[in-house]
């Protein structure tokens, strides 16, 4: 028997996590953070329904937070197995682990400091120090090799696009082949590659992040040249929330090619994410797993200041010129991007260009949603600056990618399950694949165990 739990990422976005049992072996496939309300943050302190000492082995999709984010607690809690991922998501976890936990303890200090949190001591849900910890578990496994875990069991890695490493699994255990798609981008997407699609599974798993809405048919270029024009002619200043991973290197390459056309104004533009410039060096170093080459992206590169320290940030928050600044987080949830808030959000001449998908119970859903006012460390912001969505920037397939994504099988698989989605999103894909392949899906459900004979 096959035993699979869904341990996170299940009728929600975040803390992606799969188990696999199977003769005595327990494979985890991700272990992502949980984000977004305080009630979904809450289940990253709660221990896992399995000891993680009992766990011989975790396979990484990709190295968002979403996905390899609890790793330090898992780490700290008792596994002592290896990590598999590819080259660049292990380079990709390793900044994005430090910067997590650098930004919790720091957000642990600033609640102590000022007495906004009700624990007391506010405590980091893990340090600088676990995020250590975890790098020596990493093992680098290339994309379309099959490894061996054990005898009757192989893994390999299928190039997803999404963001640079990222890939689905193909798990084969016995005569089973199960197929993890990870998160899947864009087939037209900018800087990556179009995703490979399945061609045998007998179970799939499969992401629905957008599976109830397809992308705009929007030129998102020109969507972003008069965002920007209109809002430097106001005189103001755009900002943009952005992932450091990937979103951030997009964004860049887009404004590159409308200032190379001369259709944005020659002023400012600014990538305040360390974590984000750390990235360029990754697409440098991996050029087969993307579309630029080393000299397009040192171009690029020259077009923006980069800040690196607390210090510039500040000295760039109190510059009165117009500029655009690319900042992390994505979804508004921490980083560098709410120093700029806090200065930009209650004046009305003002731009917040939202650029990806946007989790529920996130600041940046709620500024989506038209909120008249934001929380940020312990105090209330009127929101009068401009609220924008590009959504055409997503790193997610929707829905008619996720459906085109399942159209090489071989044969109908024996089941879908539907993971990594909002209720609502996932139950419009599983009507859809039905509706347009009769294949039978699931909603998966957290916490949900299912059985393979």
């Amino acid at each position: 028997m096959i035993n699979v739990s869904f341990l996170g990422g299940a009728s929600t976005v975040t803390g992606s996590k799969t188990l696999i049992e199977y003769n005595g072996l327990r494979i985890l496939i991700d272990c992502g953070l949980f984000q977004g309300n305080k009630e979904v943050r809450k289940l990253n302190w709660e221990p896992l329904s399995v000891l993680p000492s009992t766990i011989d082995f975790v396979i990484l999709t990709h190295g968002h937070l979403d996905h390899c984010g609890w790793l330090p607690r898992f780490v700290n809690q008792g596994f002592k197995g290896k990590i598999f991922c590819t080259s660049p998501t292990k380079q990709i976890a390793n900044l994005i682990l430090l910067d997590s936990a650098k930004i919790q303890e720091e957000e642990a200090a600033r609640a102590n400091k000022e007495k906004y949190s009700k624990h007391n001591p506010a405590q980091p849900l893990y340090t600088i120090k676990d995020a250590k910890d975890v790098f020596p578990l990493f093992r680098v496994v290339d994309k379309d090799l099959d490894v061996k875990i054990e005898d009757d069991i192989y893994f390999k890695f299928i190039y997803s696009s999404h963001i640079i490493g990222a890939c689905s699994i193909e798990l084969k255990i016995d005569d089973k082949i199960l197929f993890f798609s990870g998160d899947v981008g864009q087939f037209d997407d900018v800087l990556l590659y179009p995703p490979i699609k399945p061609i045998k599974a007998d179970y799939i798993f499969l992401e629905s992040t957008y599976g109830d809405r397809l992308h705009p048919d929007k030129d998102v270029m020109f969507e972003l040249e008069m965002i920007i024009n209109q809002t430097i002619k106001n005189n103001g200043n755009v900002i943009i929330p952005s992932f450091a991973v990937e979103r951030a290197q997009t964004v860049m390459y887009l404004l590159w090619q409308l200032k190379l056309q001369k259709r944005i104004p020659e002023i400012q533009y600014i990538i305040d994410t360390p974590m984000g410039i750390n990235v360029l060096d990754v697409f440098n170093q991996n050029s087969k797993w993307h579309k630029l080459d080393p000299q397009q992206c040192e171009q690029m590169c020259k077009m923006f200041t980069m800040v690196s320290s607390y210090k510039e940030t500040i000295e760039t928050i109190y510059n009165k010129n117009p500029k655009v600044v690319i900042a992390a987080s994505g979804m508004v949830t921490g980083g560098r991007v709410l120093s700029y808030l806090e200065r930009y959000i209650e004046k009305p001449e003002n731009t917040v260009m939202l650029v990806g998908y946007q989790a529920e119970g996130t600041r940046g859903r709620k500024l989506l949603d038209g909120a008249l006012e934001i929380k940020m460390y312990g105090k209330y912001y009127n929101v009068k600056a401009k609220i924008v969505l590009v959504e055409g920037l997503s790193a997610h397939a929707d829905q008619l990618d996720l459906i085109n994504w399942l159209n090489k099988l071989e044969e109908p698989p024996k089941k879908i399950y539907l993971v990594h989605g909002e209720l609502d999103a996932a139950k419009t894909l599983k009507s859809k694949i039905k509706e347009v392949y009769g294949f039978d899906s699931e909603v998966a459900l957290l916490n949900q165990k299912v059985v393979f004979l």
